[in-house]
């Protein structure tokens, strides 16, 4: 066999395995002929003319994502970088389209994605941005689709996945929030102490309640015990005014010896004599009986007076729907 034979075989089997060619899942082929665009090949094992047809490129039909980074000011003049992630993929009908009409599908992209946020992102404060971050998401969205899809691309999703301030914006943010937390923990404890005075004076109150009513019962029992040894005295030939003196001396008594029974009592209680009991009780006596002569003669004098000032006071003051009768 000749060498010229040989690598006419060579040739021939270059050729004819060259006439084949593989597609992947998820892939489409552009093939063209002579420099024309000629068919759109899809995955599996596919078929061209050798020296005729060649392969133009290959286009991923995969969802893509693009992560777009823009730095922008906000209403109140806060600079903030936002992440803005373009989730796109090829429409299969439109490969044409895609590979033809858009050299770099990731720039066209990036532009419009630019446009939009420094259109939107101005017109909102900066605690609105993190608010309506899902507005300005769909805002890029709608523009992205009314722009790509002549050029054969679906825009499939669009997430503004980052905010991000100036640090010294952020410390501030923190600061005002933590200033809030601690107004709250002010307001919280002002309110445990007061709940805390108020449960303190109601029991005060009801303490001191329950003691005056405590002191009125123990007065109102000695008032009752003093009627009782009145009436006894009484029974024994001792009158009201004796008998009155007689129970206050013995108070007076029963003082003095409650307080010697305390040994570590510094209370002096003058006149402390027997000589000054007797006087007392007869001091006493005698007061009791000038009050009670006192009181009858009031008495008479009272009821002197009565008729004439009833007569004075008809003088004075007549009736007036009827001023022959005097009231």
């Amino acid at each position: 066999m000749s060498i010229g034979l040989i690598i006419f075989l060579v040739f021939g089997l270059f050729i004819f395995l060259s006439s084949f060619f593989t597609v992947k899942q998820q892939t489409a082929v552009i093939i063209e002929r002579f420099g024309k665009y000629h068919s759109v090949r899809n995955s599996g094992l596919q078929l061209k003319i050798p020296l005729i047809d060649r392969v133009a490129g290959r286009v991923n039909l995969k969802i893509q994502q693009l992560d777009v980074i823009i730095e922008t000011k906000t209403k109140d003049n806060v600079f903030v970088k936002m992440k803005v992630s373009v989730q796109f993929k090829v429409i299969q009908d439109k490969v044409y389209d895609a590979f033809y009409k858009l050299e770099y599908p990731h720039d066209q992209i990036t532009a419009y994605v630019f446009d939009v946020v420094r259109a939107e992102v101005p017109k909102l404060k900066l605690d609105d941005v993190f608010e309506r971050k899902d507005d300005i998401a769909i805002a890029v969205k709608r523009e992205l689709n009314e722009a790509m899809t002549t050029y054969g691309y679906d825009i499939i999703n669009t997430l503004v996945t980052d905010i991000d301030p100036d640090v010294q914006v952020k410390n501030a943010m923190n600061r005002i929030n933590a200033a809030d937390r601690e107004k709250t923990v002010a307001e919280f404890e002002a309110e445990s102490s007061r709940i805390r005075i108020v449960a303190k004076a109601k029991a005060e109150a009801e303490s001191k309640r329950l003691q005056g009513q405590g002191i009125a019962d123990q007065r109102r029992e000695i008032a009752r015990g003093l009627v009782e040894s009145v009436e006894v005295l009484n029974n024994v030939g001792i009158n009201s005014q004796e008998a009155s003196a007689l129970i206050v001396v013995t108070q007076h008594y029963d003082t003095l010896q409650a307080i010697g029974a305390d040994a570590n009592s510094n209370l002096i209680l003058l006149p402390n004599s027997p000589q000054a009991g007797s006087d007392m009780l007869n001091n006493m006596v005698a007061s009791f009986s000038a009050s009670n002569q006192v009181g009858e003669m009031m008495k008479k004098n009272n009821k002197k007076l009565k008729p004439k000032e009833e007569s004075r006071f008809r003088e004075d003051y007549p009736d007036p729907e009827n001023p022959d009768i005097t009231v």
